[in-house]
């Protein structure tokens, strides 16, 4: 009889030719747990995912009676659904004035097609700019904005009209004019090793999309939902997009994307034709009760207010001569080595004791740190011995 994993590599669709191969049976908090009863840290929460940990009892019980009233009864839009109409308006609550529109999609790349939708309807340009080592999904529309040759080379034609910026470059601004539709910025640049520009940059970008009569579209699919230490990241910055992206960390565990904006612009996509958006299951009635109980959740136990000071620690705790850096914002931070071959060697010997971590899609030299953002300091301490440990074994 076949194993598990001989049956996975037989049967799903393979990402690379060398998956983990881990096969985990349970989740709970801050740990995943193997077949034999192993149990791993998770530094990295499925991706910027598990923001209030694995199955968080709130988001679990949303999930059983939500489930056990109903799941997919109609394609979005169609039927008034109470998670929907809830987490609507509970993200309105916690968002600026002009972002009271939200359109539930699945996943992140789904969001950021509906808003390339948008743009372009709203505006009536074609013309998209992004930025240099972004990373906005792999669906065709988004990868083709993309900064990164390497990963969509193989799938051109992509789409026309998109030009590339270079993250917090003032200059590069200038190439943003009245013919452009829309910028698409992740608000900290999650792939690229997580960089963060300054408010001066951000506040440039504003004006200047302002008086192009562009729209500013950020992504925050990795850092929003209390990540950096503020529920949003634009947060920091004391501006405000017209187009605001999220997915990952609003679900508690559950596919859910969101692309949010005023209703004035969202009503663009209603006429003109009619059913200019339209998706199956996004906004799944499950998916939804999940996210509103992710978000009661982090402002009913605060969770944000301890971020910054729990990212603090990890950078007093991880000090080593063959660290060369450390990069982010809250629990969103990329630790830097010599190299690839150097990095993966720790992440491994990190995975092989229990500490899950891995690297950067564009920066492959840096460690990801992006752990749920309960994690506590005991946790933190342990975690960075491991790291230590291991650096130690192989730098």
């Amino acid at each position: 009889m076949l194993t598990q994993r001989q049956l996975f590599l037989q049967h799903n669709a393979q990402t690379t030719l060398e998956p983990l191969l881990l096969e985990f049976v349970k989740a709970s908090g801050m740990y995943l747990y193997d077949t034999e009863g192993k149990k791993y840290m998770d530094l990295i929460a499925g991706i910027g995912v598990s923001n209030v940990g694995h199955c968080h009892p709130a988001v679990v019980t949303a999930v059983q009676q939500q489930a056990a009233s109903y799941m997919h009864i109609m394609v979005y839009g169609e039927f008034v659904q109470n998670p929907q109409v809830n987490f609507a308006k509970a993200l309105s609550d916690v968002l600026p004035p002009n972002l009271n529109c939200t359109y539930f999609v699945n996943s992140g790349a789904e969001a950021v097609e509906g808003a390339m939708k948008l743009a372009k309807k709203y505006t009536g340009r074609s013309e998209i700019i992004s930025c240099y080592n972004s990373y906005h999904g792999s669906t065709q529309g988004a990868l083709s904005l993309m900064g990164n040759e390497e990963f969509k080379q193989a799938y051109r034609p992509l789409l026309p009209h998109i030009k590339f910026i270079n993250y917090c470059h003032l200059p590069d601004l200038d190439l943003i004019t009245n013919q452009t539709a829309a910028v698409f910025m992740e608000t900290i640049q999650g792939e690229a090793g997580i960089k963060v520009a300054d408010k001066a940059y951000f506040t440039a970008l504003r004006e200047k999309c302002t008086a192009t009569g562009t729209l500013l579209v950020l992504d925050e699919i990795q850092c929003g939902f209390g990540r950096t230490g503020r529920m949003f990241g634009f947060e920091h910055f004391d501006i405000v997009p017209d187009i605001l992206l999220l997915a990952k960390g609003i679900g508690g565990g559950m596919p859910i994307g969101a692309f949010i904006s005023s209703k004035e612009m969202m009503l663009t996509l209603a006429t003109n034709p009619i059913l200019g958006h339209i998706t199956t299951f996004g906004g799944h009635p499950v998916s939804c009760a999940a996210g509103l109980a992710t978000l009661q959740t982090i402002i009913s136990e605060n969770i944000v207010a301890g971020v910054t000071e729990k990212g603090l620690h990890f950078r007093k705790l991880l000090q080593h001569k063959a660290i060369k850096g450390i990069r982010g914002i809250g629990l969103m931070m990329a630790v830097e080595f010599e190299s690839f071959e150097v990095n993966k060697k720790i992440i491994d010997a990190c995975i092989a004791d229990g500490l899950i971590t891995d690297w950067f899609l564009h920066c492959s030299n840096a460690m990801r740190l992006a752990p749920p953002l309960i994690i506590t300091h005991e946790e933190i301490e342990k975690a960075c011995a491991i790291i230590l440990k291991n650096i130690d074994a192989i730098a």
